[in-house]
């Protein structure tokens, strides 16, 4: 279970990061509140996974949803590099998140 907050963390961190790009003091106060609600959410699960699982692998692993998640939404909404060489390190990053998993002891 502590697995799969882990990976709902991740996936809010995606959501308040990319909300970064768009929320300013002038954004309306329900994107804001979004944008806070998912950042509160986020570290919220992830404190709650780091009760389980060992500090260094569930913020690698946070952090790495983060990372490639951003990178992936650049890509496909933005118009980002989609250069081989750069999905490859983002895959490289998947890997990591998965052997982390792989050799995870929780």
């Amino acid at each position: 279970m502590a697995w799969i907050v882990l990976v709902v963390a991740g996936l809010l961190e995606v959501v308040w990061a990319i909300g970064f790009k768009y929320v300013d003091e002038q954004s309306p106060l329900w994107m804001r509140g979004g944008v806070f609600l998912a950042l509160t959410g986020s570290f919220v699960l992830l404190v709650s996974a780091l009760k389980v699982l060992p500090v260094g692998t569930a913020y690698a692993v946070w952090t790495g949803i983060g990372a490639v998640g951003v990178a992936l939404v650049g890509v496909i909404a933005f118009g980002e590099s989609a250069q081989p060489l750069r999905l490859a390190f983002i895959g490289l990053i998947i890997v990591g998140i998965i052997g982390l998993k792989l050799t995870s002891a929780s």
